[in-house]
């Protein structure tokens, strides 16, 4: 109890600043994917209504569909172009500079959004959604890669942790605020979707009370003294001669090696097994089946007996539900490894998906049924949330190198935009063709992931990054091993 007192106090900048980075990073990721759902009825008539101002006759249901997915998909293009530039502009103005412009596009994003609804503009809808996504997958990547250069290393899991943390909060405060209660009623959905300035606000006040990443600072811009002082806003007062010589060593590497882009990252050898993992591990997320578990707990919900007007409330437990699972991981990734949390809560979500569709499928049998159904998706919330949802950001950032980190996080914020397009277009296809048992699909990616990683992902908890790479060169260099084995065992047999 002392050791965790001395800590609070200890880094109690490094805490502070990671709220204030949280909230102005993944939390507006969050936030702009849960804020949709509650007023998507009450935004389709406003489009309606818009349309029969313009043309004075109702919209067509193929238009109004043809609308409404673009203003929903156009937050994936916008995400999308966010990551991808992530890297010019952190390479550019450097990470806080790059998180306080990034401020200035929620607050652009209100204003137009909070208007729409007085001058009658759909457009002005469909600009606000593109800058909501283009400043969230800047802000998702800036975030990790700052939350990974200013973490201790044996405090590195607990703070890359967070950022997912932050995104389930996002999530929960979106579908709070967007209860009737709150801003829930039709004539307030303008004001709900323009929320995210608020948190914007928050971050452009007090973020330049911070200074920007010690590692930055010492390996970009040569300042020795900067990085120092920054060390100690944020670690406390001490002697970090040893972290400045890690860096100062990380930093002759990235002489020779540069910070790569994503073509020469894809050509690099050294780091052709790390691209692997991530893009599996990236893909195992994606296809973990998530999004399908939030799309059938209404129905699951409607079917066990529950009011309609008790739904949005059951889903505000399934968000509660993730924001503690991600708060236990934070307290679980330093005690028991990433590598075994990602894998169990792997093997337990598969579990609950093959129950899952049993249940589902066995619905109407008993009246009891459902409730087990229930019960079975708030686990698998659970289990996602204390495992993939919230390690995977950690693996990441643990097993790449500095000038490889921009690359790395481009291909991986890249995969997860367009994978959620895809996902959010294709799976009602899916499950008008499968219903319940297109979780059996789920599962078997479950499974095909969880096998490659348990053979080729190392535990990253402690390791130094040379140690991390050492490992992945048994796999990246194995023809070249091969190759001195045999030499070596070809003296052995001559000299005997």
């Amino acid at each position: 109890m002392a050791n965790l007192s001395n800590e609070l106090v200890q880094y109690r900048g490094l805490f502070l600043f990671i709220l204030v980075l949280g909230i102005g990073g993944t939390f507006q990721y969050g936030f702009n994917i849960s804020v949709m759902n509650a007023h998507s009825p009450f935004m389709k008539a406003f489009i309606n209504q818009t349309w029969i101002r313009r043309y004075a006759t109702p919209i067509p249901p193929e238009t109004l569909t043809l609308i409404w997915s673009f203003v929903v998909s156009v937050f994936s293009i916008g995400g999308l172009i966010g990551s991808t530039a992530s890297g010019y502009f952190i390479g550019k103005f450097g990470k806080k500079k790059c998180l306080l412009y990034n401020c200035l596009l929620p607050l652009a994003s209100a204003l137009l959004v909070g208007l729409s609804r007085t001058v009658n503009s759909i457009e002005m809808i469909m600009v606000g959604r593109f800058l909501c996504g283009f400043y969230s997958g800047l802000g998702i990547n800036v975030h990790a890669q700052f939350a990974g250069d200013i973490a201790p290393r044996k405090l590195r899991g607990f703070i890359n942790a967070t950022g997912p943390l932050f995104v389930t909060l996002g999530k929960l405060f979106g579908q709070i605020v967007g209860l009737r209660e709150l801003l829930g009623a039709e004539e307030m959905w303008p004001y709900l979707m323009s929320a995210s300035a608020i948190p914007a606000l928050i971050q452009l006040a007090t973020l330049p009370f911070f200074p920007e990443s010690p590692r930055y600072l010492l390996i970009d811009k040569s300042d020795k003294d900067g990085c120092l002082k920054a060390m100690k806003k944020y670690w406390g007062n001490h002697n970090y001669q040893a972290e400045i010589d890690n860096m100062l060593s990380e930093k002759e590497i990235c002489r020779t090696t540069k910070t790569m882009n994503v073509l020469e990252l894809v050509r690099d050898r050294s780091m052709r097994w790390q691209l692997y993992v991530v893009i599996c591990i990236s893909l195992a997320l994606q296809l973990s089946g998530i999004n399908a578990i939030y799309y059938y707990a209404n129905s699951v919900f409607v079917t066990a007996g529950l009011p309609v007007e008790q739904i949005p409330y059951m889903s505000l437990g399934m968000g509660s539900c993730e924001v503690l699972s991600s708060m236990l991981c934070t307290i679980l990734i330093e005690r028991c490894g990433r590598k075994t949390l990602l894998l169990g809560s792997y093997g337990l979500m598969g579990v609950m998906l093959a129950l899952l569709t049993v249940t589902l499928s066995l619905q109407g049998w008993y009246s009891w049924i459902p409730y087990c159904s229930a019960v079975l998706i708030f686990l698998y919330t659970l289990f996602f949330g204390v495992g993939p949802g919230a390690v995977t950001l950690s693996v990441v950032i643990e097993m790449c190198s500095h000038s490889s980190r921009p690359a790395v996080f481009v291909i991986i914020s890249s995969l997860n935009w367009i994978g959620m397009y895809v996902i959010g277009v294709a799976f009602p296809y899916v499950v008008a063709s499968l219903n319940q048992f297109c979780f059996l699909i789920f599962l078997t990616c479950i499974l095909v992931s969880g096998i490659f990683l348990f053979v080729f992902l190392p535990e990253t908890k402690g390791k130094s990054l040379q140690q991390i790479t050492e490992e992945f060169n048994r796999f990246n260099f194995r023809e070249k091993n091969s190759k001195d084995t045999a030499e070596i065992s070809e003296k052995i047999e001559t000299s005997v």
